[in-house]
């Protein structure tokens, strides 16, 4: 079992939770059923990372949409380089993961707006 700093447990909430509020709020929805979508999907995580993600409230950045939307796509960057410094087979299944996350999220009101397919894209190039 890998052992993951309070810093780095920090960042990878942020990475986590913030791409899903990122993809909630790229389009006016039903935050219900997008906020249960993408916590049913954090089951994809393995158990490691979602130990790691469930220890503590998330923080988002602070500033305007577009300061919160830079902070999250750079936690999302910084998340994969923590992971593949203590796990690296682990860096695909968390791409995959919050891949699934963000597409169920964009998803749970039955139709994906314009704004959330843009707002995915960006997500899945940062994990990249």
């Amino acid at each position: 079992m890998t052992a993951y700093t309070e810093a780095e447990g920090k960042t990878l909430r942020t990475a986590v939770f913030g791409a899903m509020v990122l993809v909630s709020t790229a389009d006016p929805g039903s935050v219900d059923e997008e906020s249960h979508a993408g916590i049913r999907a954090m089951t994809l995580l393995p158990d490691e990372l979602r130990a790691v993600i469930a220890a503590a409230p998330p923080t988002l950045p602070e500033g305007s949409a577009s300061d919160v939307e830079a902070g999250v796509l750079a936690a999302l960057k910084d998340a994969v380089r923590i992971i593949d410094a203590h796990d690296p087979r682990e860096v695909p299944v968390f791409r995959g993961a919050v891949t699934e996350m963000v597409r169920s999220v964009a998803g749970a009101d039955g139709e994906v707006a314009a704004s959330e397919k843009e707002m995915v894209a960006r997500v899945v190039e940062a994990l990249a």
